[in-house]
């Protein structure tokens, strides 16, 4: 169980984001080595995006499924390594770029992983023993996710409740067996990629721990809704009998958005989370662990009431606050998984009494994004937001930006004048000196960890921005760190910092 009383630093990079020659980030070599950075750099947390198979749109926020590793992320490498491809396909086929173009990565890898499948169960080698433990044990969500696979392979669609025949929509018992009789072959494939993901994942995660690294994964607390989740357990949601949204998941309107966001997940159905004994939540949390030391809890405010909007609404601005049986899931997850639950609530935003309760009687640390820090109000600097360094409280993780912000450098650079001068004041110093002052700061706060995306390490402006939040392109997810930005060097000043302030692994 991960230490969370130890002040430590770490890194946010998503796989993805990791250099490849199949146009996509992967569990393979360069993983390895950048855990030896991360080693002799006395960094003790590598922080990942969530790990799940993505959709339209390819956010890793919304995955096809809550249990499943994307099978992007497989290493052709390792799986040549281990028999299951040629040379040529491992070696041959390089997909150079400076950025991840999902489509093109898909039309490079799966190719490539079905053939490696195939392989590995006409081979029945030492590990096909394993594969079936595998299966046996994690058929509970794995058969209902390969299925679901299949069948988005094959109507080209994963929205379900809209462009699958009705008899495969409803889940009819006979026609999802004849289905299962039909595609045995593609649904074994999708089975072995899950086996591969996972194999190779906690192969990382032991290389990672020898190390005195700690993984930090992400839960986003919603699941999309053509996802296998909703499709095979629609009785958790709030979605009919006719297979269709009963209410959509989003946030009220604010300064920043006068209708608010209508994000579109389904909403949870409490009451029969509530009778099952969150079963559900239990085994969700419990896989995320088997993956992960400690994870970030997207939305935590969620968990004490959700934003709900009603169907037909297109905007967010009629919806309502619901509560959420927050405090009886962790402690439904306490009784089943132990009392020192490893969480990182993700509390940004407004964020109520009732929400910031929960957070602290659970024992959550909460985030302070420093990027967030510096305001005007009247006239005034307001020198008691709670993000600035000097007022950041133990139980916190701070960051100078997430996934969902600009780079700090791209951040600082849009700036007006006159906060421009409030940041060159607070930090003393001028511009040149801003990113690293402001990452020596939280080194030295008090906060219990420390993290810091890959973009700021390496001083990236806004062209390496991770997300921008309500759109959709193909600058979102996208960015990718170079080959030689993997050497130890490129942390040194992190190094330094954790020897400092006491924040060595």
């Amino acid at each position: 169980m991960a230490d969370m009383n130890k002040r430590k630093a770490g890194v946010l990079l998503h796989i993805t984001s990791l250099p490849s020659d199949y146009g996509i980030g992967d569990l393979g070599d360069n993983a390895y080595k950048f855990v030896d950075s991360l080693s002799d750099a006395a960094v003790g947390l590598w922080q990942m995006l969530p790990v799940g198979p993505t959709g339209y749109g390819d956010s890793p926020y919304a995955a096809r499924s809550a249990f499943a590793g994307n099978e992007l992320l497989i290493s052709p490498r390792l799986l040549y390594l281990d028999g299951y491809l040629d040379i040529s396909d491992a070696m041959d086929k390089a997909l150079p770029s400076e950025r991840v173009d999902y489509g093109e990565a898909r039309a490079l890898k799966m190719p490539m992983l079905r053939r490696a499948a195939e392989a590995f169960m006409e081979s029945r080698g030492s590990a096909y023993k394993e594969y079936e433990e595998f299966r046996r044990k994690e058929g509970w969500w794995l058969e209902d996710y390969s299925l679901f696979q299949v069948l988005t392979d094959e109507f080209n669609d994963s929205r379900w409740f809209l462009s699958w025949p009705e008899e495969l929509k409803m889940r009819k018992a006979e026609a999802l067996e004849e289905k299962r009789k039909e595609k045995k072959k593609e649904i074994d494939v999708y089975a072995v990629l899950q086996y591969f993901f996972y194999k190779q994942f906690t192969d990382l995660k032991a290389y990672a721990n020898e190390r005195g690294i700690e993984l930090i994964g992400d839960i986003p607390i919603f699941v999309a809704g053509d996802s296998s989740d909703a499709w095979s357990h629609r009785e958790l949601l709030q979605i009919d009998e006719e297979g269709e949204q009963e209410a959509s998941s989003g946030v009220p309107p604010d300064a920043f958005s006068a209708d608010g966001q209508l994000w579109g997940n389904p909403l949870y159905r409490w009451s029969e989370h509530e009778r099952t004994g969150f079963k559900w939540w239990i085994d969700r949390f419990r896989k995320n662990l088997e993956l992960f030391d400690i994870v970030r809890v997207d939305h935590f405010r969620g968990f004490e009431a959700c934003w709900e909007v009603p169907k037909g609404e297109t905007t967010a601005k009629n919806g309502k606050w619901v509560k959420s049986p927050g405090q009886q899931l962790f402690d439904a997850l306490r009784k089943e998984l132990g009392d020192s639950l490893p969480i990182i609530a993700e509390d940004l935003g407004v964020i109520t009494p009732e929400v910031e309760a929960l957070r602290v009687r659970n024992g959550f640390p909460g985030m302070k994004i420093l990027q967030f820090a510096f305001a005007f109000e009247n006239g005034e600097w307001q020198t008691g937001n709670a993000y600035l360094p000097h007022n950041i409280e133990r139980m916190s993780v701070a960051y100078t930006g997430t996934h969902d912000n600009n780079t700090t450098k791209g951040w600082y650079e849009e700036l007006d004048d006159g906060m421009k001068d409030y940041v060159r004041r607070y930090f003393e110093c001028g511009d040149e000196e801003v990113l690293w002052k402001m990452i020596r700061s939280l080194m030295g706060s008090p906060a219990l960890f420390a993290i810091f995306p890959m973009q700021d390490i390496l001083g990236l402006g806004s062209e390496a921005r991770m997300n921008v939040p309500s759109t959709c392109g193909t600058s979102n997810w996208s960015w990718k760190m170079r080959k030689e930005d993997l050497a130890t060097p490129s942390l040194e000043g992190i190094k330094y910092y954790s020897h400092l302030y006491g924040r060595d692994k």
